[in-house]
C-alpha cells in the first residue's frame, strides 16, 4: 500500500512538474527545472541534460548536478558549463555511429537505456565514468538514460540520471520500472515544453531582429539621427535598473520581472519607429533654407545680379554725363549695404542664434527692399514667400510645418504600434514607446499627457531619448555635450516640469550617466 502510495505521489509530482515546465520562460531555469525534477520524482543522486547541437552530430552538456558530491554546473548555479565539459560526438571520424557511449546511443536509437550497474554492464563504455569515480571516490552505478522527443517525434536532447536512491536507507538501487516510465513522461513533457520556449524564443529573436532592421533603416537614413536607436535603449534599461534597485522614496516599490524587462526594452526599441515616415529633408535640414540643397546659394546668386545690374548702371550714368566719381561712389554705398544684407542672410539662415522682433522686421525688409527680374524678365520681390518664412524663424531651422512633421513621427509611431497584434504580456508596448515626447507639466506632445498618466517606464524612455541626443556624438551638424553641460540642461528640464523628477533623481544618484558614458561617449566628454 505504502509502495502504490509512493508511486501516487510521484504522478501527482510528475502532473505538478508539468505545469510548472509550461510556464517557465526563461530557457536555462527551464533546463534546470527538467533536470532536478527528473531527478525528485526518481530519487536519484545525480542528472545531466544534454541537448542535440543543430548540426545533429553531438550532444551539448547544459545541466550536470550531484548532489552526493555538491556538483553544480549549468542553469542558476552560477558555474557554466562551456569549458568544462566538451560535446559529446555522436559520430566517431570515420563516421560510424559512437554508441558505446550510452548518452550517445539512446540520441541516435531513440531508446530508453536502463542499467542496474555500470560496472559490469554490457555493450558500452564506461572507462571514462570508472576514470572519473577513482578520482573523486564517487561509485557511479545505476544509470537510467531518456531520449527527449519533441511534439514531432524528433530527438532533441537525453536526460541521464544516475544512483537511485532508496527512499528509506539512501542505498544506491536500479532504476525500477515505475521510475522508467515516470521519466520517460517527465521528458516527452519537458521535451515539448522545451520545444515551445525554443520556438517562441526564435519568434522573439526573429521579432527583435526585425525590430533592429527597422531601426538600422531609420538611422541610416539620415546622418542627422545616427544610432540614436540603438542606444536609447540601452540607457533606458540602465535606467530601470537602477529604479528597480532603489529601496527609497517613490521608486522603493518599483520592481521589474524578466517579462517587463523585455517588454520595457521592445519599447524603447521601437520608441522611433514612426520616423520611417519622416521626409529625409525634414530630418536633415541643417539650415534654415534647405531643402535637398541649401537655398542661400539662390539668395547670393541674386545678389551677383543685383551688383551686376548696379555696375551697369553705374556705367550708363557716366555715359549719360553723370560724374564718375558720383556713380562709383553710390555704386559702392550700394554694394557696401548690399553685402551687409548678404552676410546677415548668412547668418539669419544657420539657425543658431534666436531671431529677435527687429531681426524678423530686416529680413522682411530685405525681402522688399530689393527686385530683380526673373529669366522670363518680370520682376519680383528678392525674396519669395516659402524663404521669408523660412528665413524669419524665430528659432532652430523648423517651419512650425516642418515641426509638426517632425512631431508627427511619435503619432505615427503609436498608430503603428497599436496595429499589432500584441501578447498579454506586451500589451503595454505602444504607450511606453508613445510617451518619450511628453512632458510632465502636460506640454508634451502628441497627447499633452500629464505626470500622473503616465507610467514610470514611459517616463524612463523620455529621459534616455533627451540624454542620447544631448549627448551624441555622431551628429554632423553638432558636436556631443560634455557630461556637465548635458547634465546641466537636464536639471533645467526636471525644474521645468519637462522630466520626472523623480526619475532624474535615480538618474544622477546612481550614476547612470557615467555608466552610459564609459560605453558610449568619448574621453572628451566625460568631465565629470
Amino acid at each position: 500500500m505504502g509502495t502504490l502510495d509512493d508511486l501516487f505521489r510521484r504522478f501527482e509530482h510528475l502532473n505538478d512538474i508539468g505545469a510548472s515546465l509550461s510556464n517557465e520562460r526563461d530557457l536555462n531555469r527551464l533546463l534546470e527545472k527538467i533536470t532536478l525534477a527528473a531527478k525528485a520524482i526518481t530519487r536519484a543522486d545525480g542528472g545531466t541534460l544534454y541537448l542535440l547541437s543543430e548540426d545533429k552530430r553531438h550532444l551539448h552538456f547544459e545541466i550536470v548536478r550531484t548532489d552526493s558530491l555538491n556538483i553544480a554546473f549549468g542553469g542558476t548555479s552560477g558555474n557554466p558549463v562551456s569549458g568544462n565539459f566538451p560535446d559529446l560526438p555522436l559520430y566517431r571520424d570515420d563516421g560510424s555511429a559512437n554508441d558505446t557511449m550510452v548518452a550517445a546511443f539512446a540520441a541516435i536509437s531513440g531508446q530508453t537505456v536502463n542499467i542496474a550497474d555500470a560496472y559490469v554492464a554490457k555493450g558500452f563504455d564506461f572507462s571514462g565514468t570508472r576514470d572519473f569515480d577513482e578520482r573523486t571516490g564517487y561509485r557511479s552505478q545505476s544509470f537510467l538514460t531518456v531520449p527527449m522527443r519533441n511534439h514531432e517525434g524528433e530527438i532533441i536532447g537525453v536526460l541521464q540520471l544516475i544512483n537511485a536512491h532508496m527512499p528509506e536507507h539512501g542505498v544506491v538501487v536500479p532504476f525500477s520500472e515505475a521510475d522508467q516510465r515516470l521519466a520517460e513522461s517527465l521528458a516527452s513533457q519537458a521535451a515539448i515544453a522545451l520545444t515551445n520556449r525554443q520556438l517562441l524564443h526564435q519568434l522573439e529573436v526573429l521579432f527583435e531582429s526585425f525590430i533592429l532592421l527597422i531601426n538600422s533603416a531609420i538611422d541610416d537614413k539620415s546622418p542627422y539621427t545616427g544610432e540614436h536607436c540603438q542606444r536609447v535603449p540601452e540607457l533606458t534599461m540602465m535606467l530601470a535598473e537602477a529604479a528597480h534597485e532603489t529601496s527609497v522614496g517613490p521608486l522603493a516599490d518599483f520592481r521589474l520581472t524578466d517579462r517587463d524587462r523585455y517588454e520595457l526594452r521592445l519599447a524603447a526599441l521601437l520608441h522611433d519607429c514612426g520616423k520611417v515616415t519622416t521626409p529625409v529633408h525634414v530630418v536633415d535640414k541643417a539650415t534654415k533654407l534647405q531643402t535637398i540643397f541649401d537655398r542661400i546659394g539662390l539668395v547670393d546668386t541674386r545678389f551677383e545680379l543685383l551688383r551686376r545690374d548696379a555696375e551697369i548702371r553705374m556705367l550708363r550714368q557716366i555715359v549719360a554725363g553723370v560724374p564718375s566719381e558720383r556713380a562709383e561712389a553710390e555704386f559702392r554705398e550700394f554694394v557696401a549695404n548690399m553685402e551687409v544684407d548678404r552676410n546677415f542672410l548668412h547668418q539669419a539662415n544657420v539657425g543658431s542664434e534666436r531671431m529677435s522682433d527687429d531681426d524678423i522686421d530686416r529680413v522682411r525688409a530685405i525681402a522688399t527692399g530689393y527686385r530683380w527680374q526673373e529669366a522670363s524678365g518680370v520682376e519680383v520681390d528678392f525674396l519669395s514667400a516659402d524663404e521669408l518664412e523660412n528665413l524669419s524663424i524665430r528659432a532652430g531651422t523648423l517651419t512650425q510645418q516642418e515641426r509638426h512633421i517632425i512631431n508627427y513621427h511619435v503619432t505615427a509611431t503609436i498608430r503603428m504600434l497599436e496595429q499589432l497584434p500584441w501578447p498579454k504580456h506586451l500589451k503595454n508596448v505602444p504607450e511606453y514607446a508613445g510617451g518619450h515626447h511628453e512632458r510632465m507639466d502636460g506640454k508634451g506632445y502628441p497627447r499633452g499627457l500629464k505626470r500622473e498618466e503616465m507610467s514610470w517606464q514611459a517616463r524612463m524612455i523620455g529621459i534616455a531619448d533627451i540624454f542620447e541626443a544631448l549627448t551624441a556624438r555622431d551628429r554632423p551638424y553638432k558636436q556631443g555635450m560634455t557630461l556637465s553641460q548635458a547634465l546641466g540642461i537636464l536639471e533645467k528640464f526636471r525644474q521645468n516640469g519637462h522630466i520626472d523628477p523623480d526619475l532624474h533623481d535615480v538618474f544622477i544618484s546612481s550614476e547612470i550617466y557615467r555608466k552610459y558614458a564609459a560605453e558610449f561617449l568619448d574621453a572628451k566628454q566625460m568631465d565629470r
